[in-house]
């Protein structure tokens, strides 16, 4: 398989998440799908700022209920042009879904802003792991951002069947070979 390597691009992080969530398996797959995490409520975290980010830059996110995170999947390990999504059902194309092995490992999330602090920001509702880098952060504008009456290709067929918000929770470790755990 080959992709078009004619356009580089270089990105650095403008900050990094501290979030409760150390391992792939503590977060969950969706930000609002909160079932089966150790609270079953959504974490509250924060948006460190780096070094050199003028407070300006950020200032005005005051008032927002909400913002947009752009980040980087920097544990992804590779990619596959197809998936099995959590949901269940077969495989589907990469870009049909929000795995986050990706052809470029970049994220997208919308978290509930709670406060814009010296050189951070508190927010709630990640699913973000900590320490990801954020790339951008942009406000969530509901008139440009929401669309609820959009159809959701094959999730509608799945919301239709196991209901609307029924992804599941983080995975558990699996045991051990041949031993228990405990």
């Amino acid at each position: 398989m080959t992709m078009d390597e004619g356009v580089a691009f270089t990105a650095h992080p403008i900050g990094h998440m501290r979030s409760p969530y150390a391992r792939r398996i503590d977060a969950p797959h969706q930000s609002v799908v909160v079932a089966g995490t150790e609270t079953g409520a959504e974490a509250e975290a924060r948006i460190e700022f780096v070094d050199g980010l003028p407070a300006e830059a950020f200032r005005d996110l005051a008032g927002f209920e909400r913002i947009w995170l752009v980040f980087v999947f920097d544990r992804s390990e590779g990619w596959k042009p197809q998936v099995r999504p959590p949901r269940g059902g077969g495989k589907r194309g990469v870009l049909a879904t929000r795995s986050p092995h990706r052809p470029n490992a970049i994220g997208l999330s919308a978290v509930e802003l709670v406060a814009v602090e010296e050189r951070a920001l508190r927010v709630r509702g990640v699913d973000l792991l900590d320490g990801t880098p954020i790339l951008d952060i942009k406000p969530y504008v509901p008139y440009a951002d929401a669309f609820p009456t959009s159809r959701a290709g094959w999730i509608d067929a799945i919301d239709t069947a196991q209901g609307r918000h029924s992804a599941p929770g983080p995975k558990r470790p699996r045991r051990p070979p041949g031993g228990s755990q405990g």
